[in-house]
């Protein structure tokens, strides 16, 4: 059998988006509460001296969190584009000596790491939802190279949510092929004939703890990386300008996120795992 899953496409992909991946967390106020949400999370679990590997790590919006937080990091990426964009920031801000290396790599094939080489991996903006049907392997992978007791950061695409904020593009689809992707949780060519690329797994809130459970996993943390103000977009920057209700926001949003109720609510999702 076929799989859905194409890493040349990913990699393409990522290729064209280019720099357009650094400004991505910070284009919008939406955007910077997803950043916020995440940040605290790294925060919250990396310590310094952690030996931490990024997988898709992209151009380094996180690489400079983890290099602040004083962990050792290897970057991985599946672009050689987004790999030299993340050397190139990193010489730029001065996050380049907390990285260990700079790799080209498939999270589904971590054979050039040795078993229980990280304290931690951190797999941030969505790896396990590109790699579609091979999502198991992919983290099998990531468990292989995480030490005993190491932890797993990871998030994933969110369907509710992601229908949240993309409700008016959502329904221009035709209902027998939405109904496909809502059904399946998979945005491919077989779901939505036409689409050529960017193909991903959108994950629910229980299927999300329930894979990583199955895997022996001990889930520490889950929570959406935005809800509150998912579909506020221009409304959210007059907020933006006000230090005291912006600060307030960032507060609610981290509970609401955290509350089992809002899971998956935001575009992402947000998970914290310990391995066995």
């Amino acid at each position: 059998m076929t799989s859905s899953y194409q890493p040349q496409s990913v990699a393409q992909y990522f290729n064209e988006f280019g720099s357009g991946e650094w400004e991505r967390l910070v284009r919008s106020p939406t955007d910077e509460v997803s950043l916020h949400i995440h940040t605290h999370y790294l925060g919250k679990h990396i310590t310094p001296g952690m030996q931490v590997l990024e997988v898709g790590a992209g151009a380094g919006r996180f690489t400079q969190v983890l290099a602040g937080l004083g962990a050792r990091i290897l970057v991985g990426d599946i672009s050689p584009v987004q790999l030299d964009l993340n050397r190139k920031f990193a010489a730029e801000y001065g996050f380049d000596k907390a990285v260990v290396a700079w790799q080209q790599l498939d999270i589904c094939d971590l054979s050039c790491f040795a078993p229980a080489a990280f304290d931690a991996v951190v797999a941030y903006g969505g790896p396990f939802s590109y790699v579609l049907d091979q999502k198991d392997v992919a983290l099998a992978e990531c468990l292989r190279v995480l030490k005993p007791g190491g932890l797993l950061l990871l998030s994933v695409m969110s369907l509710w949510g992601s229908a949240a904020r993309f409700l008016e593009g959502t329904l221009q689809v035709p209902p027998e092929f939405n109904q496909q992707i809502t059904a399946t949780g998979d945005l491919t060519a077989a779901t939505l004939p036409g689409r050529h690329g960017n193909f991903m797994h959108l994950f629910r809130a229980r299927e999300l703890r329930t894979w990583l459970e199955n895997a022996g996993l001990e889930v520490l943390d889950l929570s959406a990386a935005n809800c509150i103000s998912l579909t506020w977009n221009e409304k959210l920057s007059t907020i933006r300008q006000d230090p005291e209700k912006w600060n307030e926001l960032l507060r609610m949003e981290l509970d609401a996120g955290a509350d089992e109720g809002c899971w998956g609510l935001g575009t992402h999702m947000i998970a914290v795992a310990r391995n066995g």
